[in-house]
Parts: structure tokens; C-alpha cells; sequence
């Protein structure tokens, strides 16, 4: 015991014992500081490892981990949190996430040890400065001491920190936010310590350390604090250091530095841990994290998570008996296993039961960040355990737990000692348990099924309903799982009266309508279901964007088989797989999540047939597959697979799903599915399969075909033939007609090897070879050199390695290599052989010489070192250099004959695409072929006789055939060559026009030179024939051949090419671009190479647009746009009938086109009928001019008179007739209808055109026809409306924005309307009065409202002839249009009078001025005619000033001139002016003041107008008026906000409701109206909810479901039969939406009513007139005879 007590002695300062008093000894302290040690008062240092609301979780010393509540921050802090609270304000408040993040050290007090319900203690800290520095006092503060505090407030130079110490206040000069923790350095000490200044300096913080001259000692020592300490003692549990002269402390084995030696007298560094101030315990850390300047602290371990983690062959390096073990994980990590985790809970402490076994089996529990290691576990128990953390459970799980405790709520179960769920009780069973206790106690076992996991809130829930534990059918996880069709079981989570909701699992929960329910009608679902009831639910329709899911427990009745084996679609890279069990054929798995069993053949695990037997290997029972394939409407079993090349094709689109998307040419990718004599059978995705007969299966010939594929091989196939009746399709494999995608070679040289490299993972990390070298032979690389000793020299060589015992090395002997056994020799690594434990390596000299260095393009002759199936490993030439190459190049490839097949020892061409390819762990990527490059060139130069022609052999033949484009030969020797065109003559001889094969004769002798051929046996080609041979092509004229004449827009002079040029001709024509894909050159037989303006080429008419006109594809990539004006010289009536699409046009990045015949042909120029309109200089007012219709709408008809210039046609000058709107001549007037129109007049600032459309203007018919028997407009209003059109359109100059004017003054003056019927179509009332009003509203409206494109909100309307939805630079004041009429008047006096005027034309003028003067007169003293100036209007206000209606006219006035600020000045007279009595008018004005703002304004100057008029004016209307603003102008997200607040302010006011209601009715939203409903009942008063029911009832019929309000009158009717106004109401609405059996049923209700005779009577008055209306004699008899019956009944009800 002494020597023990001499290694860990407690600390504190060392004094001499005297006689009188007995030592106080030690015992030897190995252990670390532990939960067992803790005392409530400790100080420890900790670090933040997660953050949530209320509370901190702390990483203390030696793993261990506290917990930091909100309340044990600071006093400050606290009290802030307090008044918060008391005032319902948590704008100030700052949250924990913002004063701690994750990593942040502290320094921490144990406040409190609690025992949680299991047994174990929870630690509670606190970082509050008043017990952290509890010890310290003003006396004791010294200037550079390193203290933590918390900011008590905020200043306005920094902030008060509170350090713990009483009657000190310290300052920091830095703004900060309360409660924020700070580790600081005293700067300066004033006044005795009652004033500190403080500094925030992190780098000489942490450099500081700790001097005895400050005054610490061992009741005020701090844990965070640097000291300089010197090692008294080493052990091997750890360190005994003294520092600050007289303290002691000890190191444990985890905070010493793991690869540094210490020793006694050394000084160090050393940073305080924890302080126990009772025991004097102190604790040190000498890690570099802790103790060097600027070292950050990781809360997480860099390698990434892995807590949960189990981890086989872990080694034990060190133990110490008193607190646990160091561990070695296999890929060299080192842990620490607490001694309690050494063993099982029951099983008595012992090291030698840890030391007999070499190997562990451990689970990582935890990360440590002050210690900065993991903790684990070798304990069987948690080792097995199948959950460790929440993230662990998913829901839709079956889990076993025990019963912990019964509570109200329902059931605690504990999964594990640290995961607990809780069964709610409504799941408790299938029924609802009055006294579950009687069924479940404490410690029983159970199992469950997960509902729902929340891992960061570790919420679990639990369900015990047998149904849903049982349950077979797919898990809804997901809104995405809820696929339409499916079933599943789901529970009932509420029962309303439209139906019932149903939840699964996440909380997926879906709607039951109601008749959905069953297949028997329900009224009421609540006396059939109830909640917590499990059900079979069927999926109608999904959303899962919206998470709506729509159910049906009728459409499930007998679906769940059906459902059990559902059809998958079609998914790539999302469907996974559970492996269930594994044969030798293939894996039987489950598809998740729905665990539908399926099989996957082993051939289906790769591309490379060799890689499958070794994934196979590598896979178990249990294991997840991802990026499998499935195919719709196929089988399951054997439907899926894992071919990375197939999955490609379906991502990339390469696919057939049905027979019906079969063409002949199509390539697709498959697999060999059977191996017949005469062919091979195809198979392809979604279950096609073809045929290759065994002449298309490879170019080669093959007598068996049993040798030329191998079942399961990938393939691409091409189709070639299709028989439509029998539904089946012949395909082709030769490598010839197949084309590859670029880059396949090397994509799946990538795949195949890194296949190869997780196989070998996993079988290194789940020990299916041998422990001791699994990391090393996984590690292996080919071209890794390795020290080895032969051990056996046979026909080849066998060696063993000291790193590599047990394992198999063999290397093959080359002739002059002599090896004796036990030779020290370097090898290479070929191959490694993970299966059987084999390295196969060489020791050939050139491969163990030094690397040289690969070029990207560089070409080697490589040397094939060794096989293995679909791979080989190559040398490249002298470079020392290995890399991994495949045996086949193509998919297709088939080796007939061994000799075929690569061997060692044979010689390739490679050439380098990549020198340090990442994908194949830094080896070169390369491309191959047979023979050397040597070898390769020469292959042209010394061809062999045997196989043709050598390159340059001169040859006669005999000519066989002659073509416009070649000459086919027939040689001396038998075989067959042809002579290109353009090899026939020599260049210079050649004449343009001329045809060069036709100087030769068929049967001519002919001598030619070979410069070009094709080996049909191996596919090699000579340089110029090759397909990737090179053209030089200069950019200048040159001859070519045409091959084929193309009729298109190259062609400059001819409509008809073909006619001018033949194939085989030789043309001269030059290169204007070049393609490299495909390749080919764009010619130009005229010279031109780029278009001009003004230019005259062809082009093809690629589409037609009646708004744009014709669109133009051009030569040289361009394209081009004919307007309908520059079609022709001669407009017609249907200008685009001429042309279609792909017609040849000749026309003069988008250009501008004419087809006009006078630019095409200027030489040959007609007479133009239809003169181009350039610009507006070239127009005169008063001239006939042709054009087409572009458009009719509110402002007129607008005519396109050019293709820049645009007139228009007001709708006053388009026709005779009265029209109202343009609705009657959008109808007749289509786009693009020619019509002739004169100009009245032009703005040429502006650049506008006005023109007319009348009859008596352009001398044509009217454009509306007298059929429609319109009335015609009055000739005096006609011709004032003309004069007044024509000066306003001569004034139309300014700049502003188009405003639909004439819905606004409907808005504005909408308040001061007669109350009279409102229809729901009408946008507001206008603003005088009209004597044919109260007829209008009899006669019925038009159901058919058409409505345009572009839909105006309907804002103002004045009385006079006037468009509000004009634009404002269209308008100007009344008075400039009066000086335009009177100019316009004069200009036409000059224009039609001469000079001089005789006596009676002057009496005729005069007699005319004083009529005119009369009828001013008159005018001005009409109370009925609406002013036309501002004079006017002054003069009305002054005598009727309270006049809402006046100043509205007025502010229409002014917005007619798009003068908005004076409008608004007059809003603003309006409300001064009126009388404060007037609360109607002045309501008025502010509405129309609303409305200005809404349309003109912004969003604050109406919100300020808004606050403004809530103030002078009663609220609810205000805000009434408001929101239909904002509905009429389709600002539904405005309204539906007002409408929000209007409901909490004037919840009280029915008609708030309503309003809302229609609403919501008004934008399709049903059920956020039956909500509001719902709403409206509970805030207003019981009496009025009949009528509130019965207006929403009403609601529904007009603007939503008559259906649902008929319903809801049903209900209300029911309750309340005698409210006959209800009845008359419904009855009238079934007039409208009902049919006549329902509206006879509902009066045959009504009549049976116990109301008074008085109304029955009415009843049967209406139900005749009903009658009398649509029915028939007999209907009309019957109701007289119950009248007489009802009449008879009551009399005699009256006698008795």
C-alpha cells in the first residue's frame, strides 16, 4: 500500500508530519475520475456536445457526460428568463443556441447528482460565476489572471460581467448579449477589487498560465487554468506532476500524449481538469489540444460517426484493473472500454478473463471531446444488442421491449437500459382497455410495432394492436409509399361527419370519404367506427407534394391479396433490397419497404460474369442491396437486377417498354437469356425479348453457339427485323453494326474493378479470411512492390513474407530469372486473389526497376503479365508501369478459338487516356488493341499477300459497274474494289458541270493504285479509309461531288435544284463550315458564306404563327420572321393559305423578311397594290390604306399596316352601329382579317396612327353586318364623337402607364349606388343614373359572359363616351381636346372654304354661333349633363358641396387626364369639405380614395389611406370595402389576410362572416368555407346560427357545391321545419340547381308542415304556379287534389 500511495498521492501542498499526528495515505489511483467519484461542488472542465431549448449536454473528463439546464447559466440570466415569461416577450431573449455551440469549452460546477428510475446518476452542472468562483474574493484578484463569467447586462461603452466575486463589479469593453459565457483575462484591479477590467484575448488567454505570484491556492483553483508542473512520478497508470511550488496532481492515462515518453524532472505543460476541493483530488491533462496556443477542441471525431458501430477483432494493448482498458480497433483506432464493460453486470471484475482472448468483438458507445477517444464496450449483451440509439429504430419496425410502467397516457416500454417508447393507450390493444393493468405488469415482455421515431427528440411510439403487429400487407413509411392501389392496415384517428381520417405510420394519414366508407350507405360514421380502430385502407389518389392521400375501406374488401404482390413501375437507383437468403443460383430478397419477395439471379450482380460468384461471396443474410432495377408489369421473380450497364440504358432513356415502341434500327442493352443451335434469345427491360439467329450474332463464323456467349453476359443488341403479327422481333450482335457509347471501355474497365475492390472490403471487415492479415491483403494494389523470401522454386515460385503469413504468393519463372529457396527477392504485385488467400506478383527486372512517368496520348507496347477471366494485368513497355486492362473491348466480343483470347507473354498497342486514373487506385487508364504500334503501321505497308492488296500495289481489273458516284472493279485475282468519283480524274482535268465517271465504259480495262481497304476477319482498315482518318479541308473554292441533291435552303437562284444539278456532277463550291459530329461540311455553290441585310436567299417555312407570322429557317444556321404584311405586294383576304410548313420560300439569330415580290425581283417589278409602309413619315392623313386585324379589345380594333407599324381603330370609328363593347367585333373580326381603313390622323412624335373603319370614310361595306340588327349610333353623337376622337388623338403625347379606366370609376363611386339587385358578374354600379335601369334589371341577363385574355379589375366608369382602360398617354385634359376640336374645325374651314366669303355664308355663321350660344345655355342649365371641365365641376360643388357623387365625377375628371395627384387633392377637398353629419358620403369618398391607391398608388400610401379612413369612419365597413378591392383587382392574398383580421376583430358581426365565406366560395376553397363555418357557430350568438347555416347553405349553391348546400338545408330544416322563410328560400334555389322530382319532393314536404293554414296556403299557390310552369295536366290535377285533401283534413281537424 505505500508504494501505491507513493504513485498517486491526493495533492496539495506537501508538509512534514509530526509524531503526534498519523500519515494520511493513499491508496495507488489507477482508475480514471469517474461518476463514483464525483461530489456535488467539484469543478471540471467540459465541453458542449449538443444544444436543444432548455438544455446544454457536457463532455466531461474520462467520458463521462453532464447535463447544463437553462435556470444554471447566471442570476442575470434567469431573471431576464423570468420577465419574459411574465410578459409573453421573447423578442429580447437570446436562446441557448445562440450563447453555446457545440465544441465550446466551460468551466462547470456539479450542482447536482441525481438517481434516475433505472439506478444510474445523472450529473447536473452549472456554470454560474457564483459557484464556479465561489472561492475567489476581491482581495484575491490579481491583474492577469484567466477567469469565466457571464454578461449580467449590456452598457453602452461594453458590459457588466459578473464573475462570482461579491462587491465587484467588472467591466468589459465589449458589447455582448446577457447570459453569453466568456473565459477573459483580468486586465487591471481598482479600488481593492470592487473594479475589474476585463479583455477578451484568446491567444494570450490561452498562453497565459497560471503564476503563484496571483495567488492561487487550493480552494480558489480553477480548472482551465495552463501551469507550468514537473513530473515527480511515472507510472504505468499514469503521471504525478507538482506545479505552482506546492500542489500536486495526477495524469491519467488518457490525457497524456500516446506516442511521447516522459520521465521523471521533465517539465511540462500541463492544463487543470477538474478540482474536488474535499478529497484535494486534482486532475491534469498534458494533451496537446488542451495546453498549445490556438488548439481547437473537436466535439465530433474527424473519421466521422460511428457511435453504435460493432467492430470485430478488436485487441486489448493495455488494462488497468481499477478503471477499464485501452483498445485497438483493426484499422488502428484507439478506444477505451470502461472496466464495468469489460464484463457482464453479474460477472465479478477480472483482467485475465480480457487477456485470454487475443480478439474482441467490441460496440462503440460513445465519443469522448475531452478526451478525444471512443468509448466502447465488450460486453455480449450490448455487443448483441439489436438497438443502441433511436437513430437505429425505424418505424413500421417489430421490436421486443419490457413493460416499465402503466400512466395515464398509456405504456412505458424499454427497448434497451436507454431506449424507452411509449404504447399510447388507444393502442394498448385493438379494443380500448378500461383497466389495462389487469393485462400488462412491470417486466413483462411484449412485442411492437413502431409508429413513429423522432431520433433528436428521442421520441418513440409504440403500437400493440395485433392487427397492425401482424399485419402483412405494405408499411405506409412515407407519403411515397402510398402508392394508388395499394392496402395497407392504418387506424382511425378521428371519425367526422364526411368521412373518417386514417393514420399509418410517420404520420402518413390519409382521408376516408364518406362514401368510401362502405359499400352499404352511411349516415352516421361515428355509430360505425371509432377511434383507434384498425382497418384495411386502400390508396385512391396521392399527393405526396401536398400530403394528401385519399382512402377507401370499400375499394380494400377483398384487395388485400391482389395487394400483397404488387406491379412496380420502372425505378433506377431508388429501389433497395433486404438479402432473406442466399443460394448458389442467386439471392431471395425483400423489396423495401414494402418486403415484397423477390429474386436476383447471381448472373444479374454485375456486368462481368467473373464478379458475380465473388459479390455473391461477399453478400449475407440481412444485408441491404441498393441500385437495383425492376421492371413494370413483369414478373417479380427474376425481375430484377443489378447490371450497371442496364441501369444506364434506362437512365439514359435507351429503352423499349411495350412491343409497340419497337423500330427496326433501335439499339438496345440486355442480356443473354437462352443459348440455342440456331441462335440466341435476347432478353431486355420490362420483359421484351429477341432473337440473334447465328448469322447475326458476331461477325465472325462460329460453328457452335454454345461457345460464342455464356448466359446472364450483357449485350447490345440492335434491331433488324419486326413481325407485327406474331409480336416478335429479330436483333443483331456483330460488333460491326453496333455502335458503342464513347467511353464504355473505360466505364466499365472502372465499374468491374472497383467491384472487385468492395468485394475484398467486405470480406476483410467481416473475417471470412484470415484476421491476422485481412487489412493487409485488402490493401494490396496491383504494381505495389513487396520484400519477399522464396520458400519452394518449382515450375513457377512460391515466396512467403513476414506481413503476409498464411497467405499463398506465387510468381511465374521467365527464362534467364533463377531463384534458390530462401533468397531475399523485390516483387511486384499482378494480382491478389482474395477468395483463396493468393498474391500473384513478378520479379522480372524491368517491373521492379524505378517508374517512369506516363504522358496523356503516349503510345507503349504493352505485355501482358497476367490473366484472370474478364481482367489482365499489362506492362507498358521500359516505363516500370502496371495497370489493369479488360480481355474483351466490346460487350459483343466472342473469342471462337483459344488462340483468339489474350495470353501471357502477347504484345499490345495501348495508348494512355488517363496516367493516374483515381478509380484504379492511381494506374494508368488506357485503350488497347492487338499487336505493337510497329506492328500495327506495318499492317498497311507489308499487308500479306494472303489477306489482299499491300497499300500502293498497282492492280488492273475490269470495270464491273458504273455509278454517279464510284466505279465497282473487278481485279485480276477475283477480288472486288471500287473507285471513288473523285480518284477517277485528276483534280486539274476536272470541268465544273461535268460527270467524271462517265469518261468510263462498263467492261473497259483499268490500271489503279490501292490506297484504301477493310479486313472483313479483324476490322482493320488502311489510314485513308479508316473511319477516324483525318480531312484537311481548306476554307477556299474546291470541286466536289454532288452525292445526293437536297432540296434546301443553299440553293440561291432555283425553286427546283434537283432540276439543275444531278449526282455525280462536279461542282465548284466552297467550304463554309465544318462539323465534327456528325461530320460533314456546308457548301456554298455561289460564294456566299453569311448573310447580308438586303440579301436574297431561300428558306424553309419551319412554322406558321397567326400573331407573329412566318417563321423562316435560313441558310447557315439562321432563322428568320415574315410579318403577314411583307407576305406580298397584294394583301389577301387569307394571307397564310399559300404556305406550310417545309415549303421552299426565297426571301431577302432572327432576321427580318420580305416575300414581297418587289423586293425579291426589282428588275421585274408590277405595279404594287399594297405599298410598304416604312415608317409613319410615309402615311398622310386622310389616305385609303390596306391592312390586317392584330388585335380587337376594350381600346378598338388595332390594325398592323407594316411590320413596325401598328393603327388603330376606336371603337366609335370602327362601325356604324351602337356597340357597348368589343365582344361584337372580336367575333368578326379575326385576326388577321384584311380591311381597308383611311387615317385620320398621325402622331409623328409618338409615332401613333388613328384610323376609321365607317363606311362613309373608306367607301366599304361595314365591318358588322346588318343581320345582327344592332341600332345605329345617332349621326349628331356620331359626328361629335368622331371630332372629339380625332382631337384627343392629336394630343396623345404623354408617357404613362395604360390604365383600365373604366372599371376604376366603378370602384370609386360603387358606395353611392341604389341598392338594388346585385349580381355577382357585376363589377360595381355606375355612377349615374339611368331611366332604363329598373327595366334593364328586368329583363333576364345572358348566362354567357365572354371574357377576355386579359382580364382589367373593374375600377371607374364615367357616363360620357370614354375607355378607362386606354392608356394614359393616350389622354390629356378636357381642354386641349376642346382646342383640338376647335383646330381641327379651322384646318377643316381652310381645307374646304376659300378665302373670301360672300354676305349670306357670313349670316349663315353668325346664325350658327348664336344657336351654338343657345345651346350652351341650355347646357349649363341641365341639372342632368355631366360637366365637361374643371369650371364646371367648381361651380356644381359650390352649390351642392355635401355631394359624394359630384367630387367622385370630379376625380374621374382629372383621371381622365391621368392627372393622379389632383384627383387626390380633390379626395382630400371631398373629406375636408363634406359635413361631419354626412358619414355616408364622406364613406364614400374614402372608398373611392381606397380605390385610387389600390390602382395607382403603393402598398403603403394605401396602407396609409386605410388607417386613415379607420379613424374617421366606422371600421368595419372600412375594412369591408377594402377587401372587395382586393378581391375585384385579384389580390387574393391581400383579401384573404384582411379577411383573417377581420374575423378576430369583428367576430361578432355576422356579416363578416358571410363576406368571408363567399370569399373563399368565390376562390374554390370548399373546405376552408365548411371551416370557417365551424368558426363562425362558436363565435356567434346560438340564436343566429339558423340564419348563419342557411346563408353559407346559399352560398354553396351559387358558388359552390349545390350538392353540399342542399345538404346543409336538409340539416337546418330538419331541426327547424317551421321556419318557412327558410323553406321559400330553398325552394327557390332548387328552382335554379334542382331537378323537377327533387323540387316536387321538396314541396310535397312542405305541405305537410304543422304551420298555419295561412302558409300552407302560400305553399300550394307557388306549387301550382309551379306546376302551371313545367308540368303537365296531370301534375297540375294532382296538386289540386291534395290542396282540396289538405283543405278537408283541417276542416275536419277544426269540427272534431
Amino acid at each position: 500500500m505505500a508504494s501505491m500511495e507513493e504513485d498517486f498521492p491526493r495533492g496539495g501542498p506537501a508538509k512534514k508530519l509530526t509524531e503526534s499526528k498519523t500519515k494520511v495515505e493513499r491508496t495507488e489511483v489507477d482508475n480514471l475520475f469517474q461518476v463514483e467519484n464525483l461530489q456535488e461542488g467539484t469543478l471540471l472542465l467540459g465541453c458542449v456536445k449538443e444544444v436543444t431549448d432548455f438544455e446544454v449536454t457536457v463532455g466531461l473528463p474520462c467520458g463521462m457526460e453532464g447535463f447544463l439546464s437553462i435556470m444554471n447559466i447566471c442570476d442575470s440570466y434567469t431573471k431576464l428568463l423570468n420577465e419574459q415569461l411574465d410578459s409573453d416577450d421573447t423578442e429580447e431573449i437570446c436562446s441557448l443556441q445562440h450563447l453555446f455551440y457545440p465544441g465550446m469549452v466551460l468551466r462547470c460546477v456539479l450542482a447536482k447528482l441525481d438517481v434516475r428510475k433505472e439506478g444510474s446518476l445523472s450529473i447536473q452542472l452549472s456554470i454560474n460565476p457564483k459557484l464556479v468562483n465561489k472561492a475567489l474574493s476581491s482581495s484575491s484578484l490579481k491583474a492577469g489572471m484567466a477567469l469565466s463569467g457571464c454578461v449580467e447586462s449590456v452598457e453602452d461603452h461594453g458590459c457588466i460581467v459578473d464573475i462570482g466575486v461579491s462587491g465587484t463589479k467588472a467591466f468589459l469593453p465589449k458589447k455582448l448579449k446577457v447570459g453569453q459565457y466568456l473565459t477573459f483575462q483580468v486586465e487591471g484591479v481598482k479600488n481593492d477589487g470592487r473594479v475589474v477590467h476585463l479583455s477578451v484575448r484568446p491567444p494570450t488567454a490561452v498562453r497565459a498560465c497560471a503564476e503563484s505570484q496571483q495567488g492561487w491556492n487550493l480552494t480558489n483553483l480553477l480548472p482551465g487554468l495552463l501551469v507550468q508542473a514537473t513530473i515527480k512520478k511515472v507510472t504505468k497508470h499514469g503521471l504525478i506532476l507538482q506545479f505552482l511550488s506546492s500542489f500536486t496532481g495526477q495524469v491519467d492515462v488518457l490525457h497524456m500524449e500516446p506516442e511521447q515518453s516522459y520521465t521523471e524532472g521533465n517539465e511540462v505543460r500541463a492544463c487543470v481538469l477538474y478540482v474536488e476541493p474535499s478529497t484535494r483530488l486534482l486532475g491534469l491533462s498534458l494533451r496537446s489540444y488542451l495546453v498549445q496556443p490556438g488548439a481547437r477542441l473537436e466535439h465530433a471525431p474527424a473519421g466521422g460517426e460511428r457511435i453504435g458501430e460493432v467492430v470485430k477483432d478488436c485487441k486489448v494493448v493495455a488494462t488497468h484493473h481499477m478503471s477499464g482498458a485501452m483498445v485497438v480497433l483493426p484499422d488502428k483506432t484507439l478506444t477505451f472500454a470502461h472496466r464495468n464493460h469489460l464484463k457482464e453486470p453479474n460477472e465479478p471484475p477480472t483482467d485475465n478473463r480480457v487477456l485470454a482472448k487475443t480478439t474482441h468483438t467490441c460496440r462503440i458507445l460513445s465519443f469522448s471531446p475531452m478526451d478525444q477517444i471512443y468509448f466502447v464496450s465488450v460486453r455480449k449483451s450490448v455487443v448483441e444488442r439489436r438497438f443502441h440509439r433511436y437513430h437505429d429504430i425505424q418505424a413500421g419496425q417489430l421490436v421486443e421491449g419490457t413493460v416499465s410502467v402503466l400512466i395515464e397516457h398509456g405504456m412505458v416500454v424499454h427497448l434497451s437500459s436507454h431506449i424507452k417508447g411509449l404504447v399510447p393507450r388507444t393502442h394498448l390493444s385493438d379494443i380500448l382497455l378500461k383497466n389495462p393493468e389487469r393485462k400488462y405488469v412491470p417486466g413483462m415482455k411484449i412485442k411492437c410495432r413502431v409508429l413513429s421515431v423522432d431520433a433528436e427528440k428521442k421520441n418513440l411510439y409504440l403500437s400493440r394492436k395485433k392487427a397492425l403487429v401482424e399485419s402483412s400487407l405494405p408499411l405506409f413509411l412515407s407519403y411515397a409509399d402510398a402508392r394508388p392501389g395499394l392496402v395497407s392496415h392504418g387506424y382511425v384517428v378521428s371519425v367526422k361527419d364526411f368521412g373518417c381520417i386514417v393514420r399509418f405510420y410517420n404520420d402518413v394519414r390519409g382521408l376516408v370519404p364518406l362514401n368510401e366508407l362502405s359499400s352499404q350507405p352511411i349516415i352516421n360514421p361515428e355509430e360505425m367506427f371509432y377511434v383507434g380502430q384498425v382497418l384495411k385502407a386502400k390508396v385512391l389518389q396521392c399527393n405526396p407534394d401536398k400530403a394528401k392521400l385519399v382512402l377507401s375501406f370499400k375499394a380494400a374488401e377483398g384487395d388485400a391479396e391482389e395487394v400483397a404482390n404488387p406491379q412496380f413501375d420502372c425505378e433506377v437507383g431508388q429501389v433497395s433490397a433486404r438479402i432473406q437468403k442466399k443460394s448458389v443460383t442467386g439471392l431471395e430478397v425483400a423489396i423495401l419497404p414494402d418486403d415484397i419477395r423477390a429474386v436476383i439471379p447471381t448472373m444479374h450482380l454485375s456486368d462481368h460474369l467473373s464478379n458475380c460468384p465473388l459479390l455473391l461471396e461477399s453478400m449475407q443474410e440481412g444485408d441491404t442491396i441498393s441500385n437495383l432495377i425492376c421492371f413494370k408489369n413483369f414478373n417479380l421473380l427474376g425481375a430484377i437486377s443489378k447490371k450497371p450497364t442496364v441501369r444506364w440504358s434506362l437512365e439514359q432513356g435507351v429503352f423499349a417498354k411495350n412491343f409497340s415502341e419497337v423500330t427496326v434500327g433501335m439499339q438496345l442493352i440486355g442480356w443473354i437469356k437462352n443459348l440455342m443451335p440456331y441462335g440466341v434469345f435476347v432478353e431486355f427491360p420490362y420483359g421484351l425479348v429477341g432473337l440473334a439467329p447465328k448469322s447475326a450474332m458476331t461477325d465472325k463464323f462460329i460453328s457452335n453457339t454454345a461457345i460464342a456467349f455464356q448466359p446472364g453476359q450483357t449485350v447490345m443488341a440492335k434491331v433488324t427485323n419486326l413481325d407485327e403479327e406474331k409480336q416478335r422481333f429479330l436483333v443483331t450482335l456483330k460488333i460491326s453494326e453496333v455502335m458503342c457509347p464513347e467511353g464504355d471501355a473505360q466505364t466499365r474497365l472502372i465499374n468491374g474493378l472497383q467491384e472487385r475492390r468492395a468485394v475484398a472490403e467486405t470480406l476483410a471487415v467481416r473475417g471470412m479470411i484470415d484476421s491476422d492479415l485481412r487489412q493487409q491483403l485488402a490493401a494490396l494494389i496491383v504494381g505495389q512492390k513487396l520484400k519477399l523470401t522464396v520458400d519452394t522454386v518449382d515450375s513457377g515460385a512460391r515466396f512467403k513474407s513476414d506481413n503476409l503469413a498464411g497467405n499463398c504468393v506465387l510468381a511465374s519463372l521467365f527464362p534467364g530469372v533463377e531463384l534458390t529457396s530462401g533468397q531475399k527477392v523485390t516483387a511486384v504485385v499482378l494480382h491478389v486473389d482474395i477468395l483463396s488467400s493468393c498474391v500473384h506478383v513478378s520479379i522480372l527486372p524491368k517491373l521492379v526497376a524505378k517508374k517512369k512517368s506516363l504522358a496523356e496520348g503516349s503510345k507503349h507496347t504493352a505485355t501482358v503479365q497476367h490473366i484472370d477471366q474478364d481482367f489482365a494485368t499489362v506492362s507498358l513497355g521500359d516505363t516500370a508501369q502496371l495497370t489493369v486492362i479488360q480481355t474483351s473491348s466490346h460487350l459483343n466480343e466472342v473469342f471462337p478459338s483459344e488462340s483468339d483470347k489474350l495470353k501471357a507473354g502477347m504484345s499490345l498497342s495501348v495508348e494512355v487516356i488517363e496516367p493516374r486514373c483515381q478509380e484504379l487506385q492511381g494506374l494508368a487508364l488506357v485503350s488497347w488493341v492487338f499487336g505493337s504500334p510497329k506492328e500495327h503501321v506495318s499492317t498497311f505497308k507489308h499487308w500479306a499477300s494472303s489477306r489482299g492488296h499491300r497499300f500502293g500495289d498497282i492492280v488492273r481489273g475490269k470495270v464491273r459497274a458504273v455509278k454517279p458516284a464510284s466505279i465497282q472493279v473487278t481485279l485480276e485475282d477475283g477480288r472486288t474494289g471500287s473507285v471513288h468519283v473523285s480518284e477517277v480524274v485528276e483534280l486539274a482535268e476536272v470541268r465544273p458541270g461535268s460527270f467524271p465517271t462517265s469518261t468510263v465504259q462498263v467492261g473497259s480495262e483499268i490500271t489503279a493504285r490501292v490506297i484504301g481497304g477493310r479486313e472483313v476477319s479483324t476490322h482493320r482498315f488502311l489510314p485513308f479509309s479508316h473511319p477516324k482518318f483525318k480531312y484537311n479541308i481548306p476554307d477556299s473554292f474546291s470541286f466536289v461531288i454532288i452525292y445526293s441533291v437536297i432540296v434546301n435552303s443553299y440553293f440561291q437562284y432555283s425553286s427546283h435544284p434537283e432540276k439543275l444539278y444531278k449526282i455525280g456532277q462536279a461542282v465548284l463550291a466552297k467550304v463554309v463550315e465544318v462539323n465534327s459530329d456528325p461530320i460533314s461540311c456546308t457548301l456554298s455553290l455561289t460564294g456566299v458564306h453569311q448573310l447580308e441585310k438586303g440579301s436574297v436567299t431561300l428558306g424553309v417555312v419551319t412554322n406558321i404563327h397567326p400573331q407573329f407570322g412566318v417563321q423562316v429557317k435560313l441558310p447557315f444556321g439562321n432563322m428568320g420572321t415574315v410579318a403577314v404584311t411583307d407576305l406580298s405586294d397584294a394583301y389577301r383576304p387569307t394571307p397564310f393559305d399559300a404556305y406550310s410548313k417545309d415549303k421552299l420560300l426565297r426571301s431577302g439569330d432572327a432576321w427580318q423578311l420580305s416575300l414581297r415580290p418587289s423586293r425579291l425581283y426589282p428588275q421585274q417589278s408590277k405595279p404594287v397594290k399594297d405599298l410598304e409602309v416604312l415608317s409613319v413619315d410615309h402615311l398622310k392623313e386622310g389616305k385609303t390604306i390596306r391592312g390586317y386585324v392584330k388585335s380587337v379589345g376594350q381600346h378598338g380594333v388595332f390594325i398592323r399596316l407594316s411590320t413596325s407599324i401598328t393603327g388603330r381603330a376606336q371603337l366609335q370609328q370602327c362601325t356604324k352601329y351602337l356597340v357597348k363593347d368589343d365582344t361584337v367585333l372580336s367575333k368578326h373580326l379575326p385576326l388577321n382579317t384584311l380591311l381597308t381603313t383611311k387615317i385620320c390622323s398621325i402622331d409623328q412624335e409618338e409615332g401613333l396612327v388613328h384610323l376609321s373603319l365607317l363606311p362613309e370614310d373608306t367607301g366599304k361595306p361595314d365591318v358588322l353586318p346588318e343581320t345582327l340588327g344592332l341600332q345605329l349610333r345617332p349621326a349628331g353623337e356620331e359626328k361629335k364623337k368622331n371630332k372629339k376622337t380625332t382631337s384627343v388623338s392629336k394630343a396623345a403625347t404623354t408617357k404613362k402607364k395604360r390604365a383600365a379606366s373604366e372599371s376604376v370609376q366603378k370602384q370609386l363611386e360603387s358606395p353611392i349606388t341604389k341598392k338594388a339587385k346585385t349580381d355577382d358578374n357585376d363589377s360595381g354600379v355606375e355612377v349615374y343614373f339611368r331611366e332604363e335601369e329598373d327595366k334593364s334589371d328586368k329583363e333576364p341577363k345572358s348566362n354567357s359572359v365572354k371574357v377576355s385574355k386579359y382580364t382589367v379589375p373593374s375600377r371607374l366608369q364615367v357616363a360620357a363616351g370614354f375607355s378607362w382602360d386606354a392608356h394614359l398617354s393616350s389622354l390629356k385634359p378636357a381642354s386641349a381636346a376642346q382646342e383640338g376640336d376647335s383646330s381641327d374645325g379651322e384646318d377643316q374651314d381652310h381645307s374646304n372654304k376659300p378665302q373670301k366669303r360672300s354676305r349670306h355664308e357670313l349670316q349663315q355663321e353668325k346664325k350658327a354661333a348664336e344657336k351654338a350660344l343657345v345651346q350652351r345655355e341650355t347646357e349649363l342649365m341641365d341639372p342632368s349633363l355631366r360637366p365637361q371641365d374643371a369650371a364646371a365641376f367648381e361651380r356644381l360643388i359650390l352649390g351642392s358641396p355635401n355631394s359624394s357623387l359630384l367630387w367622385l365625377q370630379y376625380m374621374a375628371h382629372h383621371l381622365q387626364a391621368t392627372q393622379i395627384e389632383q384627383a387626390r387633392a380633390v379626395a382630400e377637398r371631398a373629406l375636408k369639405t363634406i359635413s361631419f353629419r354626412e358619414e355616408q358620403e364622406k364613406l364614400n369618398v374614402w372608398v373611392a380614395l381606397l380605390n385610387l391607391e389600390n390602382m395607382y398608388g403603393s402598398e403603403e400610401s394605401l396602407k396609409v389611406v386605410f388607417e386613415r379612413a379607420q379613424q374617421f369612419c366606422e371600421p368595419m365597413p372600412v375594412y369591408q370595402q377594402l377587401a372587395d378591392i382586393y378581391a375585384k383587382s385579384n389580390k387574393t392574398k391581400e383579401a384573404e389576410g384582411l379577411y383573417k383580421t377581420m374575423v378576430k376583430r369583428f367576430r361578432q358581426n355576422k356579416a363578416v362572416w358571410l363576406s368571408y365565406g363567399t370569399f373563399l366560395l368565390q376562390q374554390g376553397q370548399s373546405d376552408g368555407a365548411t371551416v370557417l363555418l365551424q368558426r363562425a357557430l362558436k363565435s356567434l350568438p346560438t340564436k343566429e346560427s339558423v340564419d348563419v347555416i342557411a346563408k353559407f347553405a346559399q352560398l354553396e349553391f351559387r358558388y359552390g357545391d349545390p350538392e353540399k348546400g342542399r345538404t346543409m338545408f336538409d340539416k337546418v330544416l330538419t331541426s327547424y321545419p317551421k321556419r318557412t322563410d327558410l323553406w321559400s328560400v330553398f325552394l327557390d334555389l332548387m328552382f335554379k340547381h334542382g331537378s323537377q322530382k327533387e323540387v316536387r319532393a321538396l314541396f310535397d314536404r312542405v305541405i305537410a308542415l304543422s304551420v298555419s293554414v295561412k302558409k300552407i296556403k302560400f305553399f300550394f299557390k307557388r306549387y301550382l304556379e309551379y306546376e302551371k310552369k313545367h308540368g303537365t295536366p296531370q301534375t297540375i290535377q294532382a296538386v289540386k287534389e291534395k290542396a282540396v285533401e289538405f283543405v278537408e283534413a283541417r276542416g275536419n281537424e277544426a269540427a272534431n
